[in-house]
């Protein structure tokens, strides 16, 4: 089956560019409004929307996002709300709707279940970042049966097997981790993502996009210089929450001129 995800980064690569994939977290400040963000995004340069339902114990998380996911369990997002808003927000783009989530509220709501109402929704896949291909196979299976991409992630402190397993399991792109520790921005993107993504392309990887700590256009810019795609989550999350939809569009406007090679 062809992928959706692949897709959108190779149809950027054909427009001369890198994908940038934008991240927001799923019922922030509430559901309507979280919706009219990642339509948002889309109609301003994300080629790849990447949406986080809220969880109690998000360990991957930095503080802007760990605010705003706690602030939208506050106000009463509950898992059975994803699968409506992911409907409206493919019926209203035409951009993949990838769903970061961790792995617990898909093993209780059930593996298959969870594929085949992601896949009614019109949505893309999976991103699974506390769950490694050697303990995914149930959801490796529904995504094999659905045509979902399950997009794994790999890390600096991941080893050869690691990356070799990562790469063979992994559809629409890798999730390459840029340094380790909690999303959030910083300063300088550490080095490490560079030696990584080039390990990955060793192994044979199709589509690297780099997250963790990428905050502006010209970090998107130096990503995809060895990169694929260039993931953003907290610059866009502080832009919604401070400026509303119209600030969150001017940052996504400007992240997407970092795209151009």
């Amino acid at each position: 089956m062809t992928s959706r995800v692949a897709a959108a980064i190779e149809a950027a690569h054909a427009q001369g560019r890198g994908a940038f994939v934008g991240y927001l977290p799923l019922g922030f400040p509430d559901i309507a409004t979280s919706i009219e963000a990642a339509v948002v995004l889309a109609e301003n340069g994300a080629d790849i929307i990447e949406l986080g339902p809220p969880y109690s114990d998000p360990v991957m998380d930095g503080l802007v996002i760990q605010e705003a996911t706690q602030a939208a369990l506050a106000a009463g997002f509950r898992l059975r709300h994803l699968f409506p808003a992911i409907k409206e927000i493919a019926s209203r783009v035409d951009v993949p709707v990838v769903v970061m989530t961790y792995w617990n509220p898909v093993f209780q709501y059930g593996v298959d279940r969870y594929a085949d109402d992601l896949l009614a929704a019109g949505g893309a896949g999976l991103i699974t970042p506390d769950i490694t291909p050697d303990a995914a196979a149930e959801w490796i299976a529904a995504s094999e049966r659905t045509g979902l991409d399950r997009i794994f992630l790999a890390a600096p402190t991941s080893s050869d097997e690691r990356l070799e397993l990562v790469v063979q399991n992994s559809t629409g792109f890798v999730y390459t981790v840029s340094t380790m520790g909690i999303t959030g921005e910083r300063a300088e993107l550490d080095a490490a993502a560079r030696t990584l993504v080039a390990r990955l392309r060793e192994r044979g990887v199709e589509h690297a996009a780099v997250g963790i700590g990428i905050s502006n256009a010209e970090q998107v810019s130096g990503v995809l210089e060895y990169a694929d795609g260039a993931i953003v989550g907290t610059a866009l999350v502080r832009a919604l929450r401070d400026g509303g939809l119209e600030e969150l569009g001017r940052t996504a406007r400007a992240l997407a001129d970092g795209t151009r090679r």
